[in-house]
Protein backbone atom coordinates (compact mmCIF):
# COMPACT_ATOMS: atom_id res chain seq x y z
CA UNK A 1 0.00 0.00 0.00
CA UNK A 2 1.51 3.23 -1.44
CA UNK A 3 1.23 5.81 1.54
CA UNK A 4 -0.62 8.82 0.97
CA UNK A 5 0.06 11.05 3.73
CA UNK A 6 -1.88 14.10 2.21
CA UNK A 7 -5.31 12.40 2.74
CA UNK A 8 -4.50 12.85 6.84
CA UNK A 9 -6.91 15.63 8.15
CA UNK A 10 -4.49 16.97 10.69
CA UNK A 11 -1.69 16.91 7.62
CA UNK A 12 -3.80 18.15 4.74
CA UNK A 13 -4.77 21.09 6.97
CA UNK A 14 -0.93 21.92 7.70
CA UNK A 15 -0.14 21.66 3.66
CA UNK A 16 -2.77 24.38 3.42
CA UNK A 17 -1.44 26.77 4.82
CA UNK A 18 2.09 27.04 3.29
CA UNK A 19 2.56 29.60 1.27
CA UNK A 20 2.90 27.34 -2.12
CA UNK A 21 -0.79 26.67 -1.22
CA UNK A 22 -2.15 29.89 -0.60
CA UNK A 23 -0.38 31.69 -3.31
CA UNK A 24 0.30 29.17 -5.76
CA UNK A 25 3.32 28.97 -8.24
CA UNK A 26 4.50 32.28 -6.89
CA UNK A 27 4.53 31.23 -3.04
CA UNK A 28 7.09 28.40 -4.64
CA UNK A 29 11.04 28.96 -4.06
CA UNK A 30 11.74 27.25 -6.88
CA UNK A 31 9.27 28.29 -9.00
CA UNK A 32 11.60 30.98 -11.02
CA UNK A 33 13.93 28.23 -11.62
CA UNK A 34 11.33 25.68 -12.69
CA UNK A 35 9.79 27.77 -15.08
CA UNK A 36 12.76 28.91 -16.99
CA UNK A 37 13.08 25.50 -18.14
CA UNK A 38 9.96 24.78 -18.96
CA UNK A 39 9.52 23.92 -23.05
CA UNK A 40 6.96 25.37 -24.67
CA UNK A 41 3.11 24.26 -24.21
CA UNK A 42 1.63 24.81 -27.37
CA UNK A 43 -0.75 22.50 -28.48
CA UNK A 44 1.12 20.02 -26.65
CA UNK A 45 -0.61 17.22 -24.71
CA UNK A 46 0.62 17.04 -21.31
CA UNK A 47 0.70 15.08 -18.20
CA UNK A 48 1.53 15.99 -14.51
CA UNK A 49 2.34 13.37 -12.08
CA UNK A 50 1.35 14.18 -8.71
CA UNK A 51 -0.09 17.63 -9.61
CA UNK A 52 -1.12 18.10 -6.15
CA UNK A 53 -3.23 21.47 -6.22
CA UNK A 54 -3.05 21.40 -10.35
CA UNK A 55 -1.25 24.94 -10.41
CA UNK A 56 1.18 23.40 -12.63
CA UNK A 57 -1.50 22.36 -15.00
CA UNK A 58 -3.19 25.77 -15.40
CA UNK A 59 -0.04 27.03 -15.77
CA UNK A 60 0.31 24.45 -19.33
CA UNK A 61 -2.76 25.18 -20.47
CA UNK A 62 -2.90 28.98 -19.54
CA UNK A 63 0.34 28.94 -22.24
CA UNK A 64 -1.37 27.60 -24.96
CA UNK A 65 -1.34 23.69 -23.81
CA UNK A 66 -3.87 21.15 -26.07
CA UNK A 67 -4.98 19.13 -22.99
CA UNK A 68 -3.62 18.15 -19.64
CA UNK A 69 -3.60 15.28 -17.51
CA UNK A 70 -3.16 15.65 -13.89
CA UNK A 71 -2.65 12.51 -11.58
CA UNK A 72 -2.39 12.40 -7.87
CA UNK A 73 -2.88 9.63 -5.28
CA UNK A 74 -4.71 12.38 -3.11
CA UNK A 75 -8.28 12.81 -3.00
CA UNK A 76 -8.35 15.88 -1.03
CA UNK A 77 -5.63 17.24 -2.95
CA UNK A 78 -7.72 16.88 -6.52
CA UNK A 79 -10.56 18.29 -4.96
CA UNK A 80 -8.92 21.25 -4.08
CA UNK A 81 -7.44 21.22 -7.60
CA UNK A 82 -10.76 20.86 -9.37
CA UNK A 83 -11.84 24.09 -7.32
CA UNK A 84 -8.63 26.14 -7.63
CA UNK A 85 -7.81 24.88 -11.02
CA UNK A 86 -10.54 23.54 -12.73
CA UNK A 87 -10.46 23.75 -16.43
CA UNK A 88 -12.08 22.08 -19.88
CA UNK A 89 -8.89 21.01 -21.02
CA UNK A 90 -7.55 20.04 -17.61
CA UNK A 91 -8.52 15.95 -16.53
CA UNK A 92 -7.65 15.38 -13.28
CA UNK A 93 -7.42 11.71 -12.32
CA UNK A 94 -7.17 9.46 -8.72
CA UNK A 95 -3.99 7.07 -8.87
CA UNK A 96 -0.71 6.83 -7.68
CA UNK A 97 1.75 7.35 -10.61
CA UNK A 98 3.42 3.90 -10.15
CA UNK A 99 -0.20 2.44 -11.46
CA UNK A 100 -0.77 4.12 -14.58
CA UNK A 101 -0.92 3.02 -17.84
CA UNK A 102 -0.72 4.41 -21.11
CA UNK A 103 -0.33 3.58 -24.64
CA UNK A 104 2.97 4.19 -26.36
CA UNK A 105 3.45 8.25 -27.36
CA UNK A 106 0.83 9.37 -25.85
CA UNK A 107 2.52 12.74 -24.34
CA UNK A 108 4.56 15.47 -25.53
CA UNK A 109 5.40 16.70 -21.92
CA UNK A 110 6.04 15.18 -18.56
CA UNK A 111 5.93 17.17 -15.95
CA UNK A 112 6.64 16.73 -12.26
CA UNK A 113 6.88 18.35 -8.67
CA UNK A 114 8.35 17.44 -5.62
CA UNK A 115 6.65 14.09 -5.72
CA UNK A 116 9.52 11.50 -6.70
CA UNK A 117 10.59 11.36 -3.37
CA UNK A 118 7.58 9.70 -2.69
CA UNK A 119 7.80 6.97 -4.99
CA UNK A 120 9.59 4.09 -3.54
CA UNK A 121 11.09 2.18 -7.71
CA UNK A 122 12.23 5.29 -9.66
CA UNK A 123 13.75 3.26 -12.39
CA UNK A 124 10.28 1.24 -13.96
CA UNK A 125 8.34 4.58 -13.56
CA UNK A 126 11.03 6.52 -15.51
CA UNK A 127 10.88 3.47 -18.27
CA UNK A 128 7.09 4.07 -18.28
CA UNK A 129 7.40 7.95 -18.56
CA UNK A 130 10.09 7.25 -21.82
CA UNK A 131 7.51 4.63 -23.37
CA UNK A 132 4.90 7.20 -23.12
CA UNK A 133 6.33 10.27 -24.69
CA UNK A 134 6.59 11.27 -28.06
CA UNK A 135 10.27 11.15 -29.50
CA UNK A 136 11.36 14.90 -28.97
CA UNK A 137 9.30 15.36 -26.10
CA UNK A 138 10.50 16.79 -23.09
CA UNK A 139 10.43 15.87 -19.15
CA UNK A 140 10.92 18.33 -16.42
CA UNK A 141 10.51 17.51 -12.70
CA UNK A 142 11.90 19.05 -9.32
CA UNK A 143 12.69 16.76 -6.52
CA UNK A 144 13.98 17.40 -2.85
CA UNK A 145 17.55 17.18 -3.65
CA UNK A 146 19.60 13.55 -2.74
CA UNK A 147 21.52 16.21 0.40
CA UNK A 148 18.49 16.64 1.88
CA UNK A 149 16.87 13.53 1.73
CA UNK A 150 20.10 11.36 2.44
CA UNK A 151 20.63 11.18 5.53
CA UNK A 152 16.66 11.23 6.69
CA UNK A 153 15.44 13.67 9.32
CA UNK A 154 15.74 16.48 7.12
CA UNK A 155 16.42 18.57 10.05
CA UNK A 156 19.28 20.53 11.05
CA UNK A 157 21.59 20.15 14.13
CA UNK A 158 21.44 22.47 16.70
CA UNK A 159 23.94 23.68 19.68
CA UNK A 160 22.42 23.40 23.61
CA UNK A 161 20.56 27.13 22.69
CA UNK A 162 18.71 26.18 19.50
CA UNK A 163 21.14 27.94 17.52
CA UNK A 164 21.48 26.00 14.08
CA UNK A 165 25.21 24.33 14.10
CA UNK A 166 25.08 22.50 10.40
CA UNK A 167 22.69 20.05 8.29
CA UNK A 168 23.86 16.19 8.50
CA UNK A 169 24.61 14.40 5.56
CA UNK A 170 24.71 10.60 5.92
CA UNK A 171 24.33 7.10 4.60
CA UNK A 172 24.21 8.80 1.48
CA UNK A 173 24.82 5.65 -1.33
CA UNK A 174 22.43 3.75 1.30
CA UNK A 175 19.27 4.37 -1.17
CA UNK A 176 15.87 3.75 0.50
CA UNK A 177 13.32 4.62 2.81
CA UNK A 178 13.88 7.53 5.33
CA UNK A 179 11.37 8.69 8.05
CA UNK A 180 11.43 12.63 7.51
CA UNK A 181 9.13 14.91 9.85
CA UNK A 182 7.40 17.49 7.68
CA UNK A 183 4.92 19.92 8.81
CA UNK A 184 5.31 18.23 12.03
CA UNK A 185 4.10 14.82 10.89
CA UNK A 186 6.28 12.05 10.42
CA UNK A 187 6.31 10.92 6.29
CA UNK A 188 7.48 8.06 4.55
CA UNK A 189 10.19 9.38 1.89
CA UNK A 190 12.71 7.79 -0.33
CA UNK A 191 16.30 8.86 -0.96
CA UNK A 192 18.05 7.92 -4.27
CA UNK A 193 21.38 9.38 -5.07
CA UNK A 194 22.29 11.81 -8.19
CA UNK A 195 23.98 9.27 -10.15
CA UNK A 196 20.48 7.53 -10.15
CA UNK A 197 18.35 10.26 -11.01
CA UNK A 198 20.47 10.80 -13.87
CA UNK A 199 21.92 7.38 -15.04
CA UNK A 200 18.00 6.52 -14.70
CA UNK A 201 16.96 8.77 -17.53
CA UNK A 202 20.29 8.22 -19.81
CA UNK A 203 19.40 4.50 -19.62
CA UNK A 204 16.17 5.53 -20.40
CA UNK A 205 16.58 7.20 -23.73
CA UNK A 206 16.60 10.79 -22.55
CA UNK A 207 19.19 13.27 -22.94
CA UNK A 208 19.53 15.90 -20.22
CA UNK A 209 19.24 19.56 -21.02
CA UNK A 210 19.25 20.97 -17.52
CA UNK A 211 20.37 20.32 -14.03
CA UNK A 212 19.74 23.15 -11.16
CA UNK A 213 19.89 23.27 -7.72
CA UNK A 214 17.75 26.15 -7.31
CA UNK A 215 18.84 28.74 -4.52
CA UNK A 216 16.05 30.91 -3.01
CA UNK A 217 14.88 33.84 -4.93
CA UNK A 218 16.12 37.58 -3.73
CA UNK A 219 12.70 38.51 -3.30
CA UNK A 220 11.87 35.56 -0.53
CA UNK A 221 15.14 36.09 1.27
CA UNK A 222 13.58 38.32 4.18
CA UNK A 223 11.57 35.41 4.72
CA UNK A 224 12.50 33.77 8.44
CA UNK A 225 14.91 30.79 8.06
CA UNK A 226 15.25 31.63 4.00
CA UNK A 227 18.60 32.65 4.36
CA UNK A 228 19.51 29.01 6.10
CA UNK A 229 18.38 27.63 2.79
CA UNK A 230 21.73 28.94 1.43
CA UNK A 231 23.76 26.36 3.64
CA UNK A 232 22.22 23.76 1.45
CA UNK A 233 20.34 22.19 -1.83
CA UNK A 234 16.98 21.40 -0.85
CA UNK A 235 15.57 20.76 -3.85
CA UNK A 236 16.76 19.32 -7.53
CA UNK A 237 15.21 20.43 -11.23
CA UNK A 238 15.91 18.31 -14.30
CA UNK A 239 15.03 18.77 -17.73
CA UNK A 240 15.54 16.09 -20.68
CA UNK A 241 14.27 15.19 -23.84
CA UNK A 242 13.50 12.11 -25.26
Amino acid sequence: MKENKYDNEVFFEKYGEMDRSQKGLMGAGEWPALRKVLPDFTGKRVLDLGCGYGWHCLYAVQNGAESVLGTDISEKMLSVAEEKNGHEKIEYRLCAMEDLDFPDETFDIVISSLAFHYVKDFEPLAANISRWMKPGGYFVFSAEHPVFTAYGTQDWYYDADGNILHFPVDRYFYEGERTAVFLGEEVTKYHRTLTTYLNTLLQNGFSLKNIIEPQPPEDMMDLPGMTDEMRRPMMLIVSAQK
